[in-house]
């Protein structure tokens, strides 16, 4: 299919000449990005040829866009304008045609992806008007304050300005001191900003992340207008004795891409809620204390000193807090053991090291993709070795089509004896494109939040998986009365029965459709809350047989992804299908209990191999044996029983009259095995 070609005659209405009216897909050849499309594209490009006398001044190009990801040029008459947002939010833009741009007659104005990725977009109502871009948006002026609803002080958040066509509205105003600024969006460090609008009518929301409830005013401006509006706000989700942590944050200044200034950054953490912001560029060490100095927001959050020690053939890992200026781990090891090692020398044992978005692919390897790593057992294929303690389980940058994927991934790992802390974070590059602290981390603290934060305190808790992380929910779990990171025995009056008590939290812009307990990994408990409204505490609880083998519990909560501007959850970074279905979610951290009362935590690999050794591996024995465990054990069993040699279906087969958890078990890991054996083309 060929590109799109229109003869448009221009019609002059108040200095406004249409283009075209109409919104166009456009996308290279080849399958389509996105099933919400059509299933072809209008064409790789958009050519619109039309009419117009000179321009003996400079002039502005209005359009809109949607969904774009990659590299798309504006050309006048062969002249590039600018290039296309690459956002995959909906919002207007603007572009300057200077001086002369416009020729008497005919013009062509195109759209054209640079390269050939395969990016549906859709781009149109483009208007040419004879005015300057700093006319058109300087024409009025919207003069906002956001203040806290129950103080009234000015509080650091997020403005989202919206036009009438539901599009993140251009602005005419540029990030400053205190401010940072794109399309539709302005972060205030002091809660105050005059915003330079083109007349028209605009919903105009203030909010603040997670933690914060939003206000929306619909606003009209008039030509030459300055209209003054007071938003308030209110903290929703009250957690006492936590601190929010967004532990992968990057800018553009150390990381080299993304468009988020370091000052820029320091703007966005504060109008975001964060408590802690690690520091997370590739492969160096900044200290971003003076820049938040700079903009004000010192008093709001703490920083730390990490680096995201970004591999090309072994991984991304988060390591923190680190020593600015010092020495870096050696990112170019190509062994795993190796590079721990340099990793542990720099940062000592106290130290986070944190895998980063697991099943991504970067340099051709993914460390757990289904080629290799057998996601129900915890099981590399292929010799690579974890050496971290903390795993990224939400990565709000990073999105799946399938959201429990890493979910599963960390559940497999803690059967294996991987004590992993659960980790959500942003992974944000950008100001408004990736949200800063849309996945976060809740560390319990018992302290004060802000810019007092102790980091040895903070990171010894995390490190002990005293956590709950979050993108839109959060969710706590107590176990005979303990809480995420501790180990539990029975309790006196009721040793046979583990009770157990769940909360889930969310602010009232977000609804909540599902709460899964899991006890090693397998799901134990559904709720069905029926696309409940947040901004009130769901809790529940229920009381469970005691296990007669130690056993971890975790809680899942989720619920229709957030679609509106003010808190956009993005779309899968590396899609895996075309069909995408945000969901926000919360996953608590692991509470241990400890059946046997040693004192330890005991995973279900080691259950399966001392069950395996008293029974001399003979498949038969293990068999009447493993019915004293749950599924997970009978899991590892198979893992265990496959490295020795047997068949995964073998064992199976064997299983024929076993406990039913036993016969899950063992199908489990065939089917999940016989995955990565497909994958490898074997």
């Amino acid at each position: 299919m060929g590109s799109v070609s229109l003869l448009v005659v221009l019609l002059a209405s108040a200095g406004e000449h249409v283009v075209t009216a109409r919104m166009h897909h456009l996308c290279a050849e080849g399958k389509r990005e996105w099933a919400e499309f059509a299933e072809k594209a209008e064409g790789p490009a958009l050519r619109l040829t039309f009419a117009a006398k000179a321009n003996g001044e400079e002039w502005n190009l209005r359009l809109r866009q949607r969904d774009v990801k990659e590299v798309w040029r504006v050309l006048l008459n062969g002249k590039e304008l600018g290039r296309l947002v690459q956002d995959e939010n909906a919002m207007a833009v603007r572009f300057v045609v200077p001086k002369g741009a416009v020729r008497e007659g005919e013009n062509r104005l195109s759209i054209e992806q640079l390269g050939k990725t395969v990016d549906d977009i859709e781009v149109g109502d483009v208007v040419l008007e004879e005015r300057s871009k700093q006319a058109a948006l300087t024409e009025a002026t919207l003069d906002v304050e956001v203040v806290d609803g129950v103080s009234e002080r000015p509080l650091p958040c997020r403005v989202t300005i919206v036009d009438e066509a539901g599009s993140l509205a251009a602005l005419g105003i540029s990030s400053d001191l205190g401010l940072a600024v794109r399309p539709g969006v302005v972060y205030t460090a002091t809660g105050k900003a005059k915003i330079g609008l083109a007349a028209g009518e605009y919903a105009v929301t203030a909010g603040r992340g997670f933690e914060y409830g939003i206000e929306t005013v619909k606003v009209r401006l008039k030509a030459g207008e300055v209209l003054r509006k007071r938003l308030a706000i209110r903290r929703e989700v009250k957690l006492e004795g936590w601190i929010c942590c967004d532990t992968h944050v990057h800018t553009l200044t150390g990381s080299g891409h993304g468009d988020a200034t370091l000052d820029e950054r320091m703007v966005t953490l504060a109008g975001e809620g964060i408590d802690l912001a690690i520091a997370t560029e590739h492969n160096r060490q900044d200290d971003w204390r003076a820049a938040a100095k700079r903009q004000g927001v010192e008093n709001w959050f703490t920083t730390m000193v990490g680096n995201e020690v970004t591999t090309t053939s072994l991984g991304h890992f988060n390591v923190f807090p680190l020593p600015v200026g010092g020495p870096l781990p050696d990112h170019q090891l190509k062994d795993c053991a190796k590079l721990f090692g340099s990793i542990k020398s720099v940062a000592g044992d106290d130290a986070v090291v944190v895998l980063n978005h697991a099943r991504d692919v970067h340099g051709g390897f993914a460390p757990f993709g289904v080629k290799r790593h057998v996601s129900v057992a915890g099981e590399d294929l292929e010799g690579w070795r974890l050496g971290a303690n903390a795993m990224e389980v939400v990565n709000s940058g990073a999105q799946r089509n399938e959201p429990m994927d890493l979910v599963r991934d960390w559940m497999g790992m803690l059967n294996v004896g991987a004590m992993l802390t659960p980790i959500g974070a942003s992974d944000s590059h950008d100001v408004a494109r990736y949200i800063v602290g849309q996945g976060r981390t809740y560390i319990r603290y018992g302290g004060e939040r802000g810019g007092a934060i102790n980091a040895a305190k903070a990171v010894k808790s995390l490190r002990e998986g005293r956590v709950s992380i979050g993108c839109g929910l959060l969710a706590t779990i107590e176990v005979n009365g303990a809480g995420s990171g501790e180990l539990v025995g029975r309790r006196k009056l009721q040793p046979n029965h583990v009770v157990i008590s769940l909360k889930v939290l969310g602010p009232s812009w977000t609804k909540l459709d599902r709460v899964e307990l899991y006890a090693n990994g397998i799901k134990v408990r559904e709720e069905d809350v029926q696309n409940r409204k947040m901004g009130m505490d769901w809790v529940g609880g229920l009381m469970l047989p005691a296990p007669k083998h130690d056993t971890w519990y975790a809680v899942v909560a989720s619920g229709p992804g957030v679609k509106e501007m003010y808190w956009p959850i993005a779309k899968p970074y590396q899609p895996t299908s075309t069909v995408v279905e945000p969901r926000v979610m919360a996953v608590t951290g692991a509470v241990w209990f400890d059946a046997d009362g040693d004192g330890k935590r005991t995973c279900a690999a080691e259950y399966a191999r001392r069950v395996a050794e008293s029974n001399g591996f003979d498949v038969g024995k293990m068999m009447k044996a493993l019915e004293e465990y749950d599924e997970a054990v009978a899991v590892q069993a198979a893992a265990l029983m496959r490295r020795r040699g047997v068949s995964p279906f073998e064992m199976v087969r064997r299983a024929e009259g076993a406990g039913e958890q036993v016969v899950r078990g063992l199908r489990t890991y065939a089917d999940g095995w016989r995955e990565s054996e497909v994958a490898r083309g074997k």
